[in-house]
């Protein structure tokens, strides 16, 4: 078989295995070896072991086990409680603050675990009884609760950046140090959306009342250790002192020994989140290392050359390229997780967009947004279905609710686009680059 009809095959057999529910990480390992062998013969398994054993000795990757580590640390601890409540105390007084601080804690809680599914639920199962408590619209609190879950993948660190960087080879650390300024922004506009909202109309979210000052400044007791570790974490990164494996894993024994002195964290929880690390990262690695073979199947049919010389010969301006592909993301966020996009595109588009001139590390900014906002939206949004399982809430009441955050997001996703240096500039300017 030759290698263009197997990479070809490959993918419809990864596709089809992947409606049927199949996990990512069975499909693509079965569809790469099973077509790997059909197009390079019996040397394609000693390929598949060299790959394994080149990438688990790949020192890009070893940032990635230690920050999911720390994630699962935070999250056996009160971490998330904390942070809402500081975040409440701070912003209330103003309608809608409830919502405003559930985002600024999402985006806190995002620091430390890098996926959205999890910054909601750390934040919601805290921010849920206090919109009730107070009687704010159910519908706009759980869809800007659920929207702000996309500063999860973007404020470092980043799982899906970590990922996206070592299969587009681009540096993690410059990724990571992308995601700051585009996190803080989108979260600051974010935030404005509710408390314009209910600022207009009282009644979707009334103020919470007012917090003495004493008060707000000992919600801090507990928030500062963990952010002062976190700054720590990506200054030692930016200023060049340390690469992204040493300071995940400075990070991470710091993280460790927070949660035992201020949060309680006890040997059972520990063992517990280490456990859960080792599952997730087991299961990442699997992927990855499936999704490295089927990088090179599709090098070797020649698929990037083939979109490379199409686009060249089309008349289009590349940036319109660029909109195409991320309106393909919009759509594959509907229907499949971060991960399992990176692994199914990146090795397609990474070289096409070095071959129209596009910096890879901007692309990948503007890629994180895009498969998130997908992940919320309807048809089959993935974290649009897991909001309204887990607060059994109506899809088109959860929609309704979100539809003037996703606006915001749509309006940050066309700035992050046409504005570049948003996201290059803090990365032009790291040391040791």
């Amino acid at each position: 078989m030759d290698y263009g009809t197997a990479a070809i095959l490959c993918i419809v057999c990864m596709i089809f295995f992947l409606v049927l529910g199949v996990p990512i990480a069975f499909t693509l390992g079965f569809s790469t070896v099973v077509f790997g062998v059909l197009a390079f013969g019996p040397m394609a398994l000693q390929k598949m072991g060299l790959t394994t054993f080149s990438l688990f000795y790949n020192y890009s990757w070893t940032p990635l086990p230690l920050f999911v580590l720390m994630a699962c640390v935070i999250t056996a601890t009160a971490i998330g409680e904390d942070l809402y409540k500081a975040a409440r105390n701070w912003l209330s007084g103003f309608p809608g603050s409830l919502v405003s601080a559930s985002i600024v804690g999402e985006a806190l809680v995002a620091s430390t675990v890098g996926v959205s599914g999890a910054a909601i639920v750390a934040l919601g199962k805290v921010a849920e009884p206090e919109f009730k408590r107070y009687g704010y619209d159910r519908n706009l609190a759980l869809g800007g609760l659920m929207c702000g879950g996309v500063l999860g993948p973007l404020i470092p660190p980043s799982t899906p950046l970590i990922i996206y960087g070592v299969i587009a080879n681009v540096s993690v650390g410059h990724l990571l140090i992308a995601g700051i300024i585009p996190g803080v922004v989108l979260a600051i506009m974010l935030l404005l959306v509710p408390l314009i909202i209910c600022w207009r109309n009282p009644k979707l979210g009334p103020a919470a009342g007012s917090v003495s000052w004493a008060v707000r400044f000992s919600s801090l007791s507990k928030v500062w250790p963990v952010v002062v570790v976190l700054a720590a974490i990506i200054g030692s990164i930016f200023f060049g002192i340390a690469t992204p494996t040493e300071a995940a894993g400075i990070g991470c024994v710091a993280v460790i020994i927070i949660a035992i002195m201020f949060f309680h964290l006890r040997l059972k929880s520990l063992y517990q989140a280490m456990v859960e690390a080792a599952v997730i990262n087991s299961m990442m690695l699997v992927i990855i290392v499936a999704a490295s073979f089927f990088s090179y199947m599709l090098a070797s049919a020649g698929v990037g050359d083939f979109l490379g010389g199409l686009v060249t010969s089309l008349s289009v301006s590349p940036i319109v390229i660029v909109i195409a592909i991320m309106i393909l993301y919009f759509i594959l966020g509907c229907l499949f997780d971060a991960i399992t996009i990176t692994i199914l595109t990146i090795p397609i588009f990474a070289p096409l967009l070095t071959t129209l001139g596009f910096d890879l590390v901007w692309f990948g900014i503007l890629y994180v947004v895009n498969t998130e906002i997908g992940l919320i939206t309807p048809p089959m949004g993935i974290n649009l279905f897991f909001v309204r399982n887990v607060f059994n809430v109506k899809t088109g009441d959860l929609i309704k609710g979100a539809a003037p955050f996703l606006i915001t997001l749509v309006i940050f996703l066309f700035i992050v686009l046409f504005v570049p240096q948003l996201s290059l500039w803090l990365p032009g300017m790291m040391r040791g680059r």
